[in-house]
């Protein structure tokens, strides 16, 4: 017997494989092919990488059944594939869940603006502003001034427009700019500087602040603003477009103007009509804040940081602004007539307004509307993104907590 062993053994070593009989004999010399080896690695990688996957599954479970080079092994039980299956399909679905969530989740804490930041941006800002948009605010302050009482000098804004271009030039639309230009520099500073103060103070633990709050944080930068900056340059820029109107103009520039005023006013005279501004501030800044941060929220969804393109800015900016023009003309209109050299007329803020209403009627608290439309629409945008672009460069060059 043992030789008919060795010579059986010596026979399967040399014969070629011409049936599927002969195959069951081969094998101990195929187990150790590097080539099966590499098959089987690879249906294991691919069962890995695509756990739902019944060809990958069975390779990695059943190698044998899978590779023509391998021996055919007994298939295992029908329960134990398809609860490997099961598995798989589970284990993909928990996969997808979770990518599905981890998107969905916020993506963290809202950066905060360092104040220093919102100071320096919002300067930037209020100065680039207020060059582009004068002409508008001049012609606004002219219709607001031409009272009814007297006869009317213009017809219109055109005609507005129209004769100062005429008697003064272009250079005309820009009569008083320095008045203003020294005020919207520190204006916007001390806006933008109160209002991030103010909003990093109240907002939730994500960084988020609410429209409610945002409303709140921007009624008291319009009041810090009026009191410290806007009162004082607002009074001197209305009497200098109107001293300039006038037949015999008797200041000579800004700083002569302040001078004479005070001089002659005292420093109650640079704060005339200073419950209307703040009024007129504190409800402005109030409005276009709450708007602001509304429309900021909704953008943003589930994400404080996503980052917001300059265009979409300066939409959210307009619709701010064009929602504090009809919310507070006539606050502005008062203002205005409070701080004209006609002031003496009105003993106070109220009885202002009372005056107008009797002799001009409900139309005039929104006299110049339509011109402080456009500035206000083009003001807030161009300011807003001026500001959140000038704050996105201060982030880079300038490192803060």
């Amino acid at each position: 017997m043992c030789g008919g062993s060795e010579f059986l053994q010596q026979g399967v070593s040399a014969a070629p494989a011409v049936s599927a009989d002969r195959n069951t004999r081969s094998l101990a010399g195929v187990r150790s092919s590097p080539w099966a080896e590499l098959q089987a690695r690879r249906a294991e990688r691919s069962a890995a990488r695509s756990p739902a996957s019944p060809s990958a599954l069975s390779a990695a479970l059943f190698p044998s059944c899978c590779s023509a080079k391998r021996p055919l092994l007994p298939a295992a039980p029908r329960q134990v594939r398809l609860s490997a299956l099961s598995a798989g399909r589970k284990m993909s679905e928990r996969v997808h869940r979770n990518r599905r969530v981890a998107a969905a989740a916020p993506a963290g804490k809202a950066a905060l603006t360092h104040p220093g930041k919102a100071i320096l941006a919002g300067g930037i800002a209020g100065g680039i502003e207020i060059c582009i948009t004068f002409p508008t605010e001049y012609v606004k302050t002219q219709l607001q001034l031409d009272e009814k009482a007297n006869p009317p000098r213009y017809r219109g804004i055109g005609d507005c427009v129209t004769q100062t271009v005429r008697d003064h030039g272009v250079k005309g639309l820009y009569r008083g700019l320095s008045s203003l230009l020294y005020g919207s520099i520190p204006k916007s500073a001390v806006r933008f500087g109160v209002f991030e103060i103010l909003s990093n103070q109240m907002r939730d633990e994500a960084g988020r602040l609410d429209s409610t709050r945002g409303l709140i944080c921007g009624l008291g930068a319009g009041v810090m603003e009026a009191v410290l900056v806007v009162c004082p340059m607002e009074t001197i820029k209305v009497k200098f477009i109107h001293d300039q109107t006038s037949a015999n103009p008797k200041y000579q520039g800004f700083f002569h103007g302040v001078r004479e005023i005070v001089r002659t006013q005292g420093i109650r005279g640079t704060y005339q009509g200073l419950t209307a501004t703040v009024l007129k501030q504190g409800s402005n800044q109030a409005i276009r804040f709450f708007v602001m941060t509304s429309l900021k929220n909704w953008y943003k969804g589930d994400d404080p940081n996503r980052p917001m393109n300059p265009v979409v800015t300066g939409v959210f900016g307009a619709v701010a602004g064009a929602a504090s023009v009809f919310g507070n003309t006539p606050l502005d209109v008062i203002k205005t007539r409070m701080q004209g050299l006609e002031a003496h007329k009105y003993k106070n803020t109220l009885d202002c307004a009372v005056q107008i209403m009797k002799h001009e009627g409900p139309t005039a608290f929104y006299k110049g509307t339509i011109p402080r439309l456009g500035r206000v629409c083009l003001d807030v945008a161009i300011v807003f993104i001026i500001y959140e672009e000038v704050v996105k460069v201060l982030n880079k060059v300038w490192k803060t907590e």
